[in-house]
């Protein structure tokens, strides 16, 4: 019985890795329906263990207006009294 379990747990191996990626479904069923053979078993374990692609951030500027001393908020260029609390900047 504990012979089953071990192997059971050998063959799933790639998927118990891949468990918290974005394509745990796709690892998994290339494990499943693929994994008997050693490519597809070796195929889903490398998968399993890539890093995840980088998602690419894309950064706006911020306008160059200016923040308030008092309340913090951002007001316009130029602006001489904050618009949120009405002190002067």
């Amino acid at each position: 019985m504990l012979f089953l379990v071990t192997i059971t747990l050998l063959y799933f191996l790639p998927s118990i890795i891949g468990r918290d990626k974005s394509d745990f479904a796709g690892i998994f069923l290339v494990n499943f329906l693929l994994g008997w053979t050693v490519i597809g078993w070796c195929v889903a374990l490398v998968w399993a263990c890539s890093a995840e692609r980088a998602v690419p951030v894309r950064y706006v500027p911020v306008s160059s207006g200016r923040f308030c001393s008092h309340c913090g908020t951002l007001g316009p260029v130029g602006a001489h009294y904050c618009s949120s609390c009405g002190r002067a900047i």
